[in-house]
């Protein structure tokens, strides 16, 4: 049995307890927990009958009583902890994002290179058989060449309420961002994990627009690659009921999927190759609207990543996804966010990440928005 530790008994930490302690995770067991709150602490005494409970995580992280541990704390501490433990050879799962800025995400990559352990972050959307089965048909170049990826990903509906549930959501200081690096990183790493990384991003975004928050809430971004593709990201916490649909234009025709399905509307033959050979000036390939079949279910997400992690330590199974890639949709992030503070095109290929950095700390250091004057009505996530 792998024998795993939490940091931080929030709202994922104790998704993540229950589905252990439950076993739904094969050879998998929760042997300790951390967290400063009292409150979650003696929650976690409760529910999880048992465990060791400690209030400091590199007491956890000496006790012996842990191979590997699960990092669910706020953002700017992932590698803080992830550090600690690969100091300790303890195996790592990381709740996403891999952390606020690269800078300190690159820092605890190279950590990692110097231990001997497995190392996954919790990717959990590359578990979904729609999003494997479109990688998939782009790797054996069924789509040709992608012309244009747009995904509109809007229905991270947060109300005021959410933002007020605790201490540390939605400011600079405390969460590092809004949408881009609390909702969206699955989104994002799943962007990168199926076209690749672009190579310039010029984005937009408003800052409080729908709340009182400081943090983004909205955004559009436009991603140019090198080889002529173009993408566009749109996405908000403010719009209901929202809309979560990918649609990516490929020499092959076009692929949408929405509500869980994929649609191919696939051409004949290329666009490129119709173009050749055409001689009528309005006429269009031949196309048939075929639906992809795949498990529709969704995957079995944060249980699957578990599963896949117990694997790689005990078989040496292959990560479905490997700590290290974090770095990848964090830099589009931090690239989206250093464009619309700047209203520059970033260099995503040599991102800049001092000036990030550097620009982060003033957005902390100019903070506006008073934590206590949102009327915080509860703190149910506990501090970690």
């Amino acid at each position: 049995m792998v024998r795993v530790g939490i940091i931080g008994i929030g709202n994922m930490g104790t998704s993540h307890a229950r589905n252990i302690f439950d076993k739904k995770v094969p050879g998998m067991q929760l042997t300790a927990v951390c967290d400063i709150s009292e409150a979650r602490r003696k929650f976690a005494s409760e529910a999880f009958e048992g465990i060791e409970v400690f209030d400091n995580a590199e007491a956890m992280l000496d006790s012996g009583l842990i191979d590997a541990v699960i990092v669910a704390v706020p953002h700017y501490d992932h590698p803080t902890y992830a550090i600690e433990a690969f100091k300790r050879n303890i195996h790592v799962m990381i709740e996403k994002p891999a952390g606020v800025y690269t800078k300190q995400v690159k820092e605890m990559n190279e950590a990692a290179k110097n231990s001997d352990v497995v190392y996954g972050i919790m990717y959990n959307q590359r578990t979904n058989p729609v999003y494997q089965k479109l990688r998939d048909m782009i790797n054996r170049g069924e789509l040709g060449h992608i012309k244009r990826i747009t995904w509109i990903i809007t229905d991270w509906y947060r109300p005021q309420a959410y933002h007020d549930s605790s201490t540390w959501r939605s400011t600079w200081k405390t969460e590092g961002g809004g949408a881009l690096i609390n909702q969206n990183p699955h989104q994002l790493d799943l962007w990168q994990w199926l076209f690749g990384m672009p190579d310039r991003i010029y984005a937009k975004a408003s800052f409080g627009k729908y709340y009182n928050i400081e943090v983004e809430d909205d955004v559009m971004a436009f991603l140019e690659y090198d080889n002529g593709t173009t993408g566009e990201y749109i996405t908000s916490t403010g719009e209901a009921p929202g809309t979560n649909r990918l649609e990516v234009a490929c020499d092959m025709g076009k692929i949408v999927i929405e509500d869980n399905s994929i649609i191919f509307h696939r051409n004949v033959i290329s666009e490129r190759e119709h173009n050749k050979i055409n001689k009528e000036i309005f006429k269009k390939p031949e196309c048939w609207k075929c639906e992809i079949p795949a498990d529709f279910s969704g995957g079995e997400q944060h249980v699957g990543i578990l599963k896949n992690f117990t694997n790689a330590i005990e078989k040496g199974t292959e990560l479905l996804a490997r700590g290290e890639e974090g770095i990848n949709g964090l830099t589009i992030s931090n690239a989206i966010h250093l464009s619309a503070w700047t209203g520059k095109t970033v260099d995503v290929k040599n991102f800049n990440d001092e000036e990030f950095y550097s620009l982060l700390q003033d957005k902390i250091k100019n903070s506006t928005v008073v934590k206590e004057e949102r009327q915080v009505v509860a703190d149910t996530s506990g501090t970690y």
